[in-house]
Formats: structure tokens, C-alpha cells, sequence
């Protein structure tokens, strides 16, 4: 709820936002004279932003991180920091440890998070310090070991509980690290892939108990990394319409150099799993706002995998050389996800199709750098400058628009090979099933019997089916 300013009021979410919304102006109700509070913002209230999310968990986080960034007069939940769990990381530490904490610190440590979940973070973290080998919070320093060059993690039987070598180098321990990281980061697949192997062989066998087990730990796991990869749009993206966004385009445009201000912003992100499911998205602003209208995805096209320089060249040659074709005008600013590699791709798909590009620029994630596609060196923005606040908005809307549609291709191919997994069931049984119950959800909810009489699935196949529908997502 924003005043006639555009100033921030008041954050919340709903179920029904309809019902919620309209609650606070209808004047019979009690609490306008019980809160004096509520009945002074009201009255101040000019204008609605409204923001959809998937879940309810992702609604939880994105209201909080929003009151914490904007710390709006009204709201009082949230404003300490100290809601969700946080992991932090001190690679400075010869043998680092992921240890649980509420605030985040300026302090040169890796944060990951927030996590709105604290058990299903705790059993993660303990899953990975079985399969990874990791330190956890709870761990003492390791003991350096006389006349070399090894250290002992623990001198009880931890070390045999949790299954992996105790005595290590620091840079054996690095390694551990890194993989650790890079799975709590979503880059790594592997173990859910094994652990969704097991669930899969434990039901085959008639291990059910143990198939439930599997399949509540691989959701844990899965719903963690998942808000693990979300952290950067709830960090760096409001998605609210931004009061500075006007001081945020003349910063910028001077900062650039631009001849004015920029009034419509495209930006471009690649996103794909280990080189399959390569996909692009585009995401326009117009005077600092998201134009939804006008945002594309791209099906990257040709065998590319996980090469992004072409996948990026690609897309850019498609966008603007329709634009071009059409007769339409270019963006008065072209941001590319990425550094010097991607910039340089996109300035390769220009020179191809023989067009002057607009002015375009590179943002590059690690140190937020923007990269140019000639000589100039990299420019640093103030963090909390409104010019690298409207860039980092656009260049996390095209992210997070990219993954959406990345999850949702590889959704839709998971669930079209849900019963390809299922031994015994060839592609006539298959199209006989879905013949008769049409759709996965009826499917999943056909007792044994209705499945057994099916055309082709007797009654302990249908047994079978029903055991493996019950625990496979």
C-alpha cells in the first residue's frame, strides 16, 4: 500500500488478497476503532502493488525481505531481521564449518539463505555433512595430526557414523567444501538424482517404509536448495514499483554516459541444468517499471548445451534482427547478463546482422561489475546507488523469469516420463492408462482395482503401480 507520494506504507500477503485487501476499508469494521494505527493508514493509502507468487513459503519470504528492505511505517513483523535462518560460510577458516544464524553480516562471509523452513534446513545440513563429509556448527576445530600434514575432524565415533575419512588435508577438505557448495547452490543434481534412485528401487522392491523415508528427505532436500536458488531475486529484487526509479534512469544514464536518461530497458538471461533444458528470457522496463507485455522466451535452438556465449549470441541476433525486419525501435539500453564473454557474444550477433546495436552494457554477479562491450574498464556503482537498484531489478526479473521457464519445461518432461520409470510398462499400457483416467492426477488417485482393469494391467501390476504412484512426485 503506497501514499500519493509513491512512499511505501504497508507489506502484507494473503490467500485471497481481495478479501484481505478489502478488509481494511470497509468502515464497519471493528478495528478501525480499536487501532487507531490502522485507521491512520488507511486513510493515507492512494495506491496498490501487487505481487503473485507460486506458495505460500514463497509468499513468507518475499513479504519479509520486502519490509526489511523498505522498512515501511506500518509493518512491525520482520523489521529486526531475525525471522528465517540463515547458513554462513567463513572460507576464511582453514577448515570452514556451515553454521546457522539469523542475521546477515557485512563480514566477508557466504551467506545462503533465508530458509523458511528451520527443520527441513537442520535435516538437510545433516544429510550433507554424511554425503559431503562436511563441518557443521556443532564441530570443534580439527586436531592437526604430528609430522604431516593431515588433521583429524573428530576423536569420537562420529567419524564412523557419518561414513567419511577422518583424517584429511586441508585441501582434501576444500574439495569437499566446494562440492558441498555447488549442490546447496543448485548446480549440482547428482545426489538427487541418486537419491531419487533409491526411492524408486526401494519401492520396485516392496520397501515402502523405507521408499516414504526416502521420498520426505529428497522433498527436504529439494525444498531447501529450492529457496537456496530463489535467494537472489528475495535479495536483490523488490519487484515493487520503486519511487526512485526516475532518479535510478538519470543516475544511470550519467553514469553511462547516455544522452538521456533511459527510458526502456532490455535484458537478457540464459538459463539451463548442466547444458540441457537451454533456455533465454528477455525482461523490458519502461520508466522503471516492468512491462510484462513485453517480455520474450526464447527455445534455444541447435546442439549448444551449456555453451552461453552462443546461446546468448543466438537469442540477441533473434530479438533484434525481428526488431529490425519489423521496423521497430531498439531499447534505449541493452543489459546482458553476464561479463566480458556474453557482452562480446551479443555485440557478435549485431556485427552479424550488420546493425548498429544500442547502447549496451554487461552486469556480471560476483562483484555486480558493469562490463562494456569496448575498452573501457569495468564500472562500480555505490551498492545502495539507485542506478545499480533499477539495473539489478531488471537483471534479476530476466533471471527469474529464465528459471521459471526452465522449471517448467523440465516439469512438464518429468512428469511425461513419470511411467517410463515403472519396469514393465511398455507405451500401449501407458496410452491405455491415460485412455481411460486422461490425466496424472486421476491416475494417481485410481484405487489398485480400477487400475487392474485397465486393458493390459492385471492385478499385481496394478498393485505395483499404485505402490509406486504413492511416492514418486
Amino acid at each position: 500500500m503506497k501514499d500519493r507520494f509513491g512512499s511505501i506504507l504497508y507489506i502484507g500477503k494473503a490467500r485471497d488478497l481481495k478479501k484481505r485487501v478489502s478488509s481494511y476499508f470497509q468502515r464497519g469494521r471493528r478495528t478501525h476503532f480499536e487501532q487507531p494505527k490502522i485507521a491512520a493508514m488507511v486513510s493515507l493509502v492512494r495506491d496498490l502493488d501487487i505481487v503473485e507468487v507460486r506458495t505460500e513459503t514463497e509468499a513468507l519470504l518475499l513479504e519479509g525481505k520486502l519490509i526489511k528492505d523498505w522498512r515501511p511505517k506500518y509493518n512491525t513483523d520482520f523489521v529486526d531481521d531475525k525471522r528465517f535462518l540463515l547458513v554462513r560460510l567463513d572460507a576464511r577458516e582453514a577448515f570452514p564449518r556451515f553454521r546457522l544464524t539469523r542475521l546477515r553480516r557485512e563480514d566477508g562471509a557466504r551467506y545462503f539463505g533465508p530458509f523458511a523452513n528451520g527443520g527441513l534446513l537442520r535435516r538437510t545440513l545433516a544429510e550433507m555433512r554424511k554425503q559431503f563429509g562436511i563441518l557443521l556448527g556443532d564441530t570443534s576445530a580439527p586436531t592437526p595430526i604430528a609430522g604431516g600434514e593431515l588433521y583429524r575432524l573428530y576423536d569420537d565415533a562420529r567419524a564412523e557414523i557419518y561414513g567419511q575419512a577422518n583424517e584429511i588435508t586441508q585441501a582434501d577438505y576444500a574439495a569437499r567444501l566446494q562440492a558441498a557448495t555447488d549442490f546447496l547452490e543448485g548446480k549440482a543434481r547428482v545426489w538427487l538424482a541418486d537419491l531419487h534412485g533409491k526411492m524408486l528401487a526401494a519401492a520396485e522392491k516392496r520397501q515402502f517404509e523405507r521408499a516414504a523415508e526416502l521420498r520426505d528427505l529428497l522433498q527436504a532436500v529439494e525444498l531447501t536448495t529450492a529457496n537456496t536458488t530463489r535467494d537472489r531475486t528475495f535479495r536483490r529484487s523488490p519487484r515493487l514499483k520503486n519511487p526512485q526509479a526516475a532518479e535510478g534512469a538519470r543516475e544511470l544514464g550519467a553514469a553511462l554516459k547516455l544522452p538521456a536518461p533511459p527510458r526502456t530497458l532490455e535484458c537478457f538471461d540464459i538459463s539451463h541444468i548442466s547444458g540441457e533444458f537451454v533456455v533465454a528470457a528477455m525482461a523490458r522496463f519502461v520508466n522503471g517499471a516492468p512491462d510484462k507485455s513485453g517480455y520474450r522466451l526464447f527455445r534455444i535452438r541447435g546442439d549448444i548445451h551449456n555453451d552461453d556465449f552462443r546461446a546468448m549470441e543466438q537469442v540477441v541476433g533473434r530479438r533484434y534482427g525481428r526488431l529490425h525486419r519489423e521496423q521497430k525501435s531498439f531499447p534505449d539500453l541493452l543489459v546482458i547478463d553476464g561479463g566480458k564473454g556474453q557482452v562480446h557474444a551479443a555485440l557478435k550477433a549485431f556485427l552479424a546482422l550488420e546493425l548498429t546495436p544500442p547502447p549496451f552494457i554487461g552486469l556480471a554477479k560476483r562483484e555486480e561489475t558493469i562490463v562494456f562491450p569496448d575498452e573501457r574498464a569495468g564500472l562500480k556503482l555505490p551498492p545502495h546507488s539507485p542506478a545499480l537498484q533499477l539495473l539489478q531489478r531488471l537483471r534479476d526479473e530476466a533471471h527469474r523469469f529464465a528459471n521459471t521457464y526452465n522449471a517448467k519445461l523440465r516439469s512438464k518432461k518429468i512428469r511425461e516420463s513419470l511411467l517410463d520409470d515403472f519396469s514393465g510398462l511398455g507405451e500401449k499400457r501407458q496410452a491405455a492408462l491415460f485412455k481411460k483416467f486422461k490425466n496424472l492426477t486421476r491416475l494417481r488417485s485410481a484405487t489398485a482395482e480400477e487400475l487392474a482393469e485397465t486393458p493390459g494391467i492385471g492385478a499385481s501390476m496394478a498393485a505395483r503401480l499404485k505402490a509406486y504412484l504413492a511416492v514418486v512426485k
